[in-house]
């Protein structure tokens, strides 16, 4: 994965789920694909790879609404990423 990966489009819809307030973002690809530490990463949702890396390992992150462990998880347009309050439509 390279090239510029810096297109974010936010749009914050507050959302009741099981008394949570979720935020969610729009992130859209300039290629086939992003690995989901590099979207938790440029999101902001993790200040570091390494933090990124840590909380996808402690299985924190889903993805389509399944826990995800795979650190270099190939995320693709259609897909959500959940981490903490946060939901990421992948575009």
């Amino acid at each position: 994965m390279s090239g510029s990966i810096r297109a974010i489009s936010y749009s914050v819809n507050q959302c009741q789920n099981r008394c949570f307030n979720y935020m969610t973002e729009t992130f859209k690809l300039k290629s086939d694909y992003i690995e989901l530490v590099k979207l938790l990463k440029v999101t902001g949702l993790c200040a570091t790879g390494g933090e990124a890396k840590l909380v996808t390992a402690d299985g924190l992150v889903q993805v389509d609404g399944q826990t995800e462990l795979r650190k270099k998880c190939k995320i693709r347009s259609g897909q959500t990423v959940g981490y903490q309050d946060h939901i990421i439509s992948v575009e």
